[in-house]
This record gives C-alpha cells, sequence and structure tokens, in this order.
C-alpha cells in the first residue's frame, strides 16, 4: 500500500509572529504524525494478513485515528497559512456566508477566538456541513474527539501548546492575532469552493 508522505512546509519560515524555533518544532511534530499513520497501517495489515484480530489490533484501530487526524490537521493548519499575509476578499461566498452567519466577519472571529481559548488542548474548527449548507465554529479535542460528522475543515487553529508556548507563552490573544495574518485567504476561498462543489453533490445522494 501507498505510503503517506510528510508535506514541506518549510516555506512559512519567516512568517511573522512565528519564530524560526517554533515552527521547526511543529513541522517535526507534523512529520511524526505521518510516520505513526504509516506505521499503524502497516501493523494493522499485517494483523488482518495473519487473521489476528487480538488486543494489539483493537489498541492500534483505536489510535489510528489520533495519529491520521493529527496528520491531516497539521496539513489543514499549515497548507492555509502564508508567510506574507492576506486580504481577505469580502465578495466571495465564504465571506458571505460568514456575514450572514454571524452577522459580520468580526462576530465570526470572536466566536473562533473564543473557541481557541477554551480551557484544554485541541483545535478551533471552521466547519462546513454540506447538508445543510451552514457554517460552525467547533472544538476538536484531543485530534479525534469532536468532529461534527459529515463537515468539512474552512479554517483551523491549532490551539495544543506546541503551537504557541514557546514564542507567546500563555497569551494566546497574541498568537491568535499572528495566525490571522498569516492566513491565505485566497487558498481558503479556493479550498472552500472546491470542497463545498463536491460535498455537496455528495450531501444529495445521503439526504
Amino acid at each position: 500500500m501507498k505510503e503517506f508522505k510528510a508535506q514541506d512546509f518549510t516555506h512559512l519560515r519567516g512568517t511573522k509572529g512565528f519564530s524560526e524555533e517554533l515552527l521547526n518544532v511543529h513541522f517535526k511534530l507534523y512529520e511524526g504524525y505521518v510516520k505513526n499513520t504509516n506505521k499503524a497501517i502497516n501493523m494493522m495489515n499485517e494483523k488482518v494478513e495473519a487473521g489476528d484480530f487480538d488486543y494489539d489490533f483493537g489498541e492500534v484501530r483505536r489510535r489510528f485515528g489520533w495519529e491520521f487526524n493529527g496528520m491531516r490537521l497539521h496539513e489543514y493548519y499549515f497548507g492555509l497559512m502564508t508567510p506574507d499575509g492576506s486580504e481577505r476578499d469580502k465578495d466571495t461566498t465564504l465571506s458571505k456566508m460568514i456575514d450572514d452567519t454571524w452577522g459580520s466577519f468580526s462576530k465570526w472571529q470572536s466566536d473562533f477566538s473564543g473557541t481557541g481559548k477554551m480551557r484544554g488542548i485541541g483545535w478551533a474548527c471552521l466547519a462546513y456541513d454540506p447538508w445543510s449548507e451552514r457554517l460552525f465554529n467547533t472544538w476538536l479535542n484531543e485530534h479525534d474527539a469532536g468532529p461534527l460528522a459529515g463537515t468539512i475543515p474552512v479554517l483551523l487553529l491549532d490551539v495544543f501548546e506546541h503551537a504557541f508556548m514557546r514564542d507567546y507563552g500563555k497569551d494566546k490573544a497574541s498568537y491568535f492575532k499572528a495566525y490571522y495574518n498569516a492566513i491565505d485567504w485566497a487558498k481558503v476561498n479556493e479550498w472552500f469552493d472546491t470542497a463545498r462543489k463536491g460535498t455537496k453533490e455528495i450531501a444529495a445522494v445521503v439526504h
């Protein structure tokens, strides 16, 4: 089976508000999730081939969601950032949906930041539900707990301590500010429009 390969996000070095040391540590952690995702898949395949559905098989199967989501969520997080920052286009479908849902972009941002400030470690996620064609800010806890079934992540904020403590300590607000300034809105809009078109067709089959 073809293995997953870690993507190269080193172009983000130099992003304002993110030290090179913090990014390098974060990249290594992401690469660990890719490695462990492949390792879990190989271990499960070996068990299946041998017909050995024992305790170890169950534990690896449970762990797989943690490793895979850790890999994929980081790819969303890094993949929708840019070292130069970008201006939000207020006329895009996503921007209009945000305004319609929350009343204004600033109210959405306040809600998204409030989600990120919740006690504990996890992810703040702007999620799109193709069945209802609605947006939600939600909290993903420990990678594999909390996603809304059937939704796609539009934007993700890593609120695990490794993402900000080295540069900001407990000052999440300053980390959030740096993150918002680093969002690549053109790519976010492209991703949203493409994903929305595909998931709408999928939702129509089962809803």
